[in-house]
């Protein structure tokens, strides 16, 4: 049987649907997030927050609901940032800033926090405090690692910490969750060797990066495990890019790169990994005579969730009739909400968005705003379970 349970008012749920729209025609990239910060933040303001903390760990902005009474705290993530991938859905409110789009619906769980916000302006915690944080960057994976780094956010001692991410694919309201693994490790492996470039008439002269790239181009991938994910023993490179040279045609070349993605189910894999394709670029370049530079670019830890964080929200979805499952899970993207875990007991589901919408990042991609309602009523049935709602 569901319980009755606060749930956003559909005057709050048309503001929040605008709210989105908005956004999502501003798309801003991360660690650019400045003027959706801006709107979030007064947003939060007029919600009624007890405080809104600005530019935390960047453009980061954090929103607390304070009860009467000391309590539990209970934070609630979302993200602020948008893809550069160019949006074709043609809708009304499509994206107005070429080449930028909010096409993984980041858009969408800022206006799942925005009607919770407005809910929490009328119906405090009994107790305790209900913390709304705002994530920029995570689609480069420095934002959570940046807010953790700001004192502002350890400070505010949160006892447990929840997020979703809506997914396409999965029927429109139905939860995926599970404990342990939630999502992958990767990082963004580039190797850059440096030769000397010599006349395209007379190649012998100089020291060209090509062999070494060649022969990387399929060792790395080799590399990569026989264990299918999610094994804990899966591995997954995938090369992203390769250059060499200037682009001119009487230059025989004296530089090159190639980037790998580096995929692991658990970071204990990712560092075996990362060893391995360091030892085979590094012998390239000694073979080749070539100076060699490794560096690391979007790096994601594995993404676990907390046993104890999971019965909570299993709770809430059970109270609400919502149905979910352990399907989806573990991903094999990436995603930082991972970090918080080392602040508190933390986890993550997904929300399905739909067996026909378009997937993630792609350009036809839009979040579904009835979404909206369900991941709110979600979240304040588990802010009401821990901290109670007047």
């Amino acid at each position: 049987m569901i319980r009755e349970t606060i749930a956003p008012q559909e005057h709050d749920l048309e503001r929040s649907v605008q709210l989105r729209r908005a956004l999502h025609r501003a798309p801003e990239l991360s660690e650019k997030e400045l003027r959706t910060a801006a709107t979030i933040a007064e947003a939060m303001r007029s919600a009624g927050a007890s405080e809104v903390l600005t530019g935390v760990g960047g453009h980061g902005v954090v929103a607390i609901f304070d009860g009467p009474k000391p309590g539990p705290a209970v934070m609630l993530r979302a993200e602020l940032d948008a893809l550069p991938i160019r949006e074709e859905t043609g809708v009304a409110h499509c994206s107005e800033v070429p080449g930028r789009a909010h096409l993984c619906g980041h858009d969408g769980h800022m206006a799942i926090l925005h009607a919770v916000a407005m809910m929490l302006g009328r119906n405090r915690p009994q107790s305790g405090r209900a913390i709304l944080l705002f994530q920029p960057a995570e689609e480069n994976g420095e934002g959570a690692r940046a807010m953790l780094a700001d004192p502002r956010v350890p400070a505010l001692a949160p006892d447990w910490i929840f997020a979703l991410h809506n997914l396409p694919g999965l029927s429109f309201g139905h939860v995926s969750l599970a404990e342990g693994q939630f999502a992958c490790a990767s990082g963004g492996m580039r190797v850059a060797f440096q030769g000397r470039a010599a006349h395209a008439s007379s190649p012998e002269t100089g020291i060209s990066p090509r062999a070494a790239l060649a022969r990387l181009m399929e060792a790395l991938p080799a590399l990569g495990s026989e264990a299918r994910f999610p094994d804990p023993d899966f591995a997954l490179v995938t090369i992203a890019r390769v250059a060499m040279g200037a682009q001119a045609f009487g230059v025989s070349p004296g530089e090159g790169e190639i980037w790998a993605t580096l995929r692991t189910l658990s970071d204990e894999t990712m560092a075996r990994l990362v060893s391995r394709a360091e030892t085979l670029a590094r012998l390239e370049a000694e073979a080749g005579g070539l100076g060699c530079t490794i560096s690391y670019h979007e790096v994601f830890q594995s993404c676990r969730n907390d046993p104890e964080a999971v019965v909570r929200l299993r709770a809430a979805f059970d109270d609400l009739g919502v149905p979910h499952g352990p399907e989806g899970q573990p991903w094999r993207p990436s995603e930082d909400f991972g970090l918080f875990g080392a602040l508190a007991p933390s986890a993550m589901f997904f929300l399905g968005s739909g067996i026909e919408q378009p997937p993630l990042h792609d350009p036809a991609f839009d979040f579904p705003d009835d979404l909206i309602a369900v991941g709110a009523r979600i979240f304040l049935r588990v802010l009401e379970r821990e901290l109670g709602l007047d």
